[in-house]
Formats: structure tokens, C-alpha cells, sequence
């Protein structure tokens, strides 16, 4: 048996019913939302009715949610194809004690936390200074969860932000870092490399770019060096002083780690106090997972209305639309988060999967969004869940009018979703312009929007470090819910490294070193016309 079978049976048996009529029930919007810590997550507006969310309540205890979360915060290792805890959580939990194989792990965190916070005070107050003098620019060099959770935090946060200008760099495309660090003085760089094992090719490669770049003006350039690494014997031999090292345990994932040391360029750039105000936002949101009702409950919530709208009605995707600009990178970085931790095909057991696992996960802040890909959202022949996330006021008090009308273009969006505008409707306007006949018909029938798409709303009052928190904190157990749904490791990754693996054996073919026996045709056709086209 499917263990999605009776939301399928009731979905099917519904598939015919309007969202807007669910709206009949004057109550609807205050009984299908939640609130907590001053998030508003209203999904009314989706087709969930009461019979549905009994079912997907139901389906989360018969899941073992309440008892794999247990599990999780009490240090079990529920990553079990790494025999791993998943333990992220404690980096922003300040209680007394947190357990991995009957040790306490806290004190070494906030000892970490602690040397941190030293390092950040003294570049930001300059005594740490660098060969021409205070501290300027910190570029971070690092890939994946290394480099999405801070480069997002930090410019979410940019209107905090009093400390040294923060750069990321990630690609090793060396139009990167070359475009990075143009502008920037070698004198008054820091440098952070974050690779947990020091060996992770993009980033090393990118490290030893920077270093290079900065030797040329600087008599000693790993003395503006820092790394977030556990390799401490590599991070010697490259040069960078202990002091100036701070690492983390195998049970934080890259992609949850912004929260450890990996956040140190967004401590560097807003203060250590923010930093302490972004760890109690996700702290806080920690607390209401553990205790609230499943009826009440945020990220349980979030998890089901996932659930029905890709297991159950089978939609691939869905699309995240911050309208906050300051949260621009937030849909990228919730692509890793969901996209590398619940895109799995088997189960826990290894058994193939008998339905999809986790959707196609993409966005771009509203308003810009509108201009391009609502096209799609609002007339396309697929139906695209949307995740709309808006502030209620804005951070610039004397611009709080384009606020609001950025408020209520959100608003309007998804009121749009839902109502649509029928062909009589769509009518009725035409005619008024002046059309008749076939015209009129035509003409009418490119303004039809099929409206009963759904969506989301998380609403807050201001992006804070605190509010900020607790929204990455929110889809972090999103994630893992519907993890536990569909019962797979929402902590492990092997879909990255096959690439990775094929790309190392690649080189020498490209560089011709190797003639590429084993390769396909189209591989071994490609590096021949690349080697063609480079020694031309």
C-alpha cells in the first residue's frame, strides 16, 4: 500500500472543487494558518480542506515525525548511510547539554563560538590588521553550504551591516575570483577559506589563486589568512595560523552549517550581537518545533502543504517568492537545502522509491519576478505551488510607500492564483473596449487566467537577524519532515560526487595527457574539439 493512498483517493475525489470555494467559510483564513514568534504562515489558499489535513496529521504521527525529531535533537545517528548525528542545531542551542556518543558537545561549541567572536572584534575594531592596515574587505572562499548560507545571510542582513565589506567566491571558473578581487587592495584583505577537510578542489584551487594574488604585494600573505576547517595539519602546511582556525564536527552537513563557524564572514560583517540575534531566531524556532502541536506547528505545517502539492497532486515544483530584496539569495540557497537533501531515489532501507521524492525548488524576489516567469505561474498549462514570504514593514522608514506597494503587489499575486478571470470576465472587458465578433472571442481568450493555483504566505513584521533565523530555521525542518515522510536520508549527498569523480579523471583528456579510452563518443568528441580550440 502506498502510504499516500487516502489523500490520493480524497484528491481525487475533490479534483473538481474550486480553492475559492473553500473560502465559503468565512473562518478559512484564520483556521488554515499558524502563528508563532511573529510569522504568520497562512495556507488557505491552497485546496487542503479539513478532511485532507487530517490526513496529512495523521500520515506525519504514522511517519514517526514526533519520534525521529527526538531522535535528531537527542544526537542519534539518524544520518545512517554516514553513521552520522545531524546535530546543526546546537551551534544556536545554548542548553546545557548536547550528546554524541556520551559526550558533551557544547562546551567545545561555545568555545568555538567564543574565539570567534574574539577574531571578529578584533578585525572589526582593528587590531587585527593586515599589512597596510585595518581590515577592509573579507573575500570568502568556499563552495556549496560553505558559500550559499553566508553570502545569503549576509546580504540579507546588509542593512546591519558596520564591519569590513564581505565578498564571496565559489566558482572555479577564474572569472570569479578574478572579477572579485579587482578591486580590492591585498594590504587590507582577509581571506577565509572554508573547506571542512581542506581538499575540496574549487576551493583550494580558488585559495591558492588568493594567496598568489596577494604575495605579490604582501610579504607575508597567510598572516591574512583564516580557515573554517577540521584539517588542521592542512591549514599548517598552507600557513594559516591556529589562532585562526575554527572548526566543526562531521554532524554539521555544509548545507546547515552557516550557524558554525562557516557564518564567521556574517559575524565579521554585522557584529558578533546580530550573530548571537541570528542564532536565538533559529533557536526560538527550534523550541516551537520540538513542543507545538503538529496543528500548530510551523514547520510541520510547511512540510504537508509540501507533500500534498508534490506527492499528492503531483506538482514537480514549486517557486519561492521573497518579496524582501534583501532575501534574493534566499531561493538559491533553499535549492541546496531541499533539492540536495530530499532529491533521493531510494529509501533508507536502499529500496527504489514507489512515488517522487522532493520537488524542483527555484525563485526570484518579487517584484523583478513578475516580469519574467508569472507568465508561466499565472496562464502556463502546469500548475506551480507558489511560497510567497513578505515583511510587513520595510527597513527604510522614509521609502515605507514603495514598501507597501510592494506589499500589496504580493498580495495581489496571490489573490490573482487563486480567482483568476473567466472567459466572461475576460469578456465582458474586451467588449467594453470595443471588440465584436471573432475578435471579441479571441481576444478574450489570451485575458483568461484559470486562477485555483495555489499558494503560500509567511508573513513577519521586519527582516531582523532574529527574524532572518528563524525563517532559514523553518524550511531547515521542513525539510526534514517531509524527509521522514517519504521516508528517505535527507542528510547524506552521494548525487555530488560522481561528477566530481568523473571531472578529476577528465583533466588529464583535456590537457591531453591522456587519450580518453573508456570515454563515450560525445565525451572523448568534446575534449578533442576544446583541445583543438585551446591550442589554437
Amino acid at each position: 500500500m502506498n502510504r499516500f493512498d487516502d489523500l490520493l483517493s480524497h484528491a481525487a475525489a475533490t479534483k473538481d472543487r474550486q480553492i475559492r470555494e473553500l473560502f465559503e467559510n468565512d473562518n478559512r483564513a484564520t483556521e488554515f494558518s499558524a502563528e508563532f514568534g511573529g510569522f504568520l504562515f497562512d495556507y488557505s489558499k491552497t485546496s487542503i480542506d479539513e478532511t485532507a489535513r487530517a490526513l496529512l496529521l495523521a500520515l506525519a504521527e504514522r511517519c514517526g515525525v514526533a519520534e525521529k525529531r527526538a531522535a535528531m535533537f537527542a544526537g542519534a545517528k539518524i544520518n545512517e548511510t554516514e553513521n552520522r548525528a545531524v546535530l546543526h542545531t546546537a551551534w544556536r542551542n545554548m542548553a546545557a547539554e548536547v550528546s554524541v556518543d556520551g559526550r558533551d558537545v557544547m562546551p567545545e561549541v561555545r568555545a568555538t563560538l567564543g574565539r570567534m567572536q574574539t577574531f571578529a572584534e578584533e578585525v572589526r575594531t582593528g587590531r587585527f590588521t593586515g599589512q597596510g592596515g585595518a581590515i577592509t574587505d573579507v573575500v570568502n572562499i568556499g563552495i556549496g553550504g560553505s558559500d550559499l548560507g553566508p553570502a545569503m545571510a549576509t546580504l540579507a542582513l546588509s542593512s546591519f551591516a558596520d564591519g569590513p565589506r564581505c565578498h564571496f567566491v565559489s566558482n572555479v571558473d577564474g572569472a570569479h575570483i578574478h572579477d572579485t578581487l579587482k578591486g580590492l587592495n591585498p594590504e587590507t584583505t582577509l581571506v577565509i577559506v572554508a573547506s571542512k577537510t581542506f581538499t575540496t578542489i574549487e576551493t583550494m584551487t580558488n585559495a591558492e589563486t588568493a594567496r598568489t594574488w596577494m604575495a605579490a604585494k604582501v610579504a607575508n600573505p597567510a598572516a591574512q589568512f583564516a580557515a573554517i576547517s577540521s584539517a588542521v595539519d592542512k591549514t599548517a602546511a598552507f600557513g594559516i595560523d591556529a589562532s585562526r582556525v575554527f572548526g566543526f564536527e562531521d554532524w554539521v552537513g555544509g548545507r546547515y552549517s552557516v550557524w558554525s563557524p562557516i557564518g564567521l564572514s556574517l559575524m565579521l560583517a554585522v557584529g558578533p550581537g546580530h550573530f548571537a540575534e541570528f542564532h536565538a531566531g533559529a533557536a526560538a524556532m527550534d523550541r516551537h518545533f520540538r513542543e507545538a502541536p503538529f496543528t500548530e506547528n510551523l514547520p510541520v505545517l510547511l512540510a504537508l502543504v509540501g507533500i500534498w502539492h508534490n506527492q499528492v497532486l503531483g506538482h514537480a515544483t514549486r517557486a519561492v517568492l521573497p518579496y524582501e530584496q534583501r532575501l534574493a539569495r534566499l531561493p538559491a540557497y533553499l535549492q541546496q537545502l531541499e533539492m540536495e537533501s530530499n532529491g533521493k531515489r531510494v529509501s533508507m532501507d536502499g529500496a527504489d522509491l514507489p512515488y517522487n521524492s522532493g520537488p524542483v525548488v527555484w525563485g526570484e524576489p518579487g517584484t523583478n519576478g513578475q516580469h519574467a516567469f508569472y507568465q508561466l505561474i499565472h496562464q502556463g498549462t502546469r500548475v506551480i505551488p507558489c511560497e510567497f514570504l513578505v515583511a510587513a514593514t520595510g527597513r527604510e522608514p522614509d521609502l515605507e510607500h514603495q514598501h507597501l506597494l510592494l506589499v500589496a503587489n504580493c498580495l495581489a499575486q496571490s489573490e490573482a492564483l487563486l480567482r483568476g478571470r473567466s472567459l466572461a470576465e475576460a469578456t465582458e472587458i474586451q467588449r467594453k473596449k470595443g471588440l465584436t465578433g471573432a475578435d471579441l472571442e479571441r481576444q478574450a481568450r489570451h485575458r483568461v487566467f484559470p486562477g485555483n493555483r495555489p499558494s503560500t504566505t509567511l508573513l513577519f513584521n521586519k527582516l531582523t537577524p532574529f527574524t532572518l533565523g528563524g525563517i532559514i530555521a523553518l524550511y531547515e525542518h521542513r525539510v526534514f519532515v517531509e524527509g521522514v515522510i517519504l521516508g528517505i536520508n535527507s542528510f547524506d549527498q552521494w548525487g555530488v560526487e560522481l561528477g566530481k569523480e568523473l571531472a578529476l579523471a577528465l583533466a588529464p583528456v583535456l590537457s591531453g595527457e591522456s587519450d580518453g579510452a573508456g570515454k563515450d563518443g560525445s565525451t572523448r568528441a568534446l575534449a578533442a574539439r576544446i583541445r583543438a580550440l585551446r591550442g589554437a
